[in-house]
């Protein structure tokens, strides 16, 4: 169990605070939705979350594997919805992996890419799309 905790700043800006490690991070409104824009918003965090999440699982799954995933780089964009309620449509990932994960098991990669606990998580109706880019 994790705790976060933090507080509304005003302005739509709020403050949270990672209890185990205590990093902090701010989120602000984007400025299409009456914000300043000036930090991650609520559901740009998610889109964070979806991209990291997705390179966590593929190094967890590699190191199984005795293979080192260093260097994965990684591209997420946040699509909203156009219509009422507001919300996170469309995620869509693109990373790029080094060398080292052509010595995973064909197949692995892409299976752990799928179930990260990010992409479990999310609505059915939000649509996520993986590729993967191998160097």
């Amino acid at each position: 169990m994790v705790t976060i905790t933090g507080q509304y700043e005003g302005e739509l800006h709020c403050l949270a605070v990672h209890g185990p490690s205590g990093t902090a991070i701010a989120t602000d409104a984007p400025r299409d939705n009456q914000g300043r824009g000036g930090a991650f918003s609520p559901t740009d965090l998610v889109a964070a979350g979806f991209a990291t999440c997705i390179a966590t699982t593929m190094a967890l799954f590699a190191r199984k594997h005795g293979v080192e995933l260093k260097g994965i780089r990684y591209e997420v964009t946040k699509e909203m919805s156009a219509d009422a309620p507001r919300r996170i449509s469309r995620l869509s990932a693109r990373l790029w992996l080094p060398a080292s994960a052509k010595a995973v098991p064909e197949g692995i990669l892409e299976r752990a890419a799928h179930s990260c606990p990010v992409h479990q998580s999310l609505a059915p109706s939000v649509e996520k799309v993986i590729e993967l880019i191998w160097e």
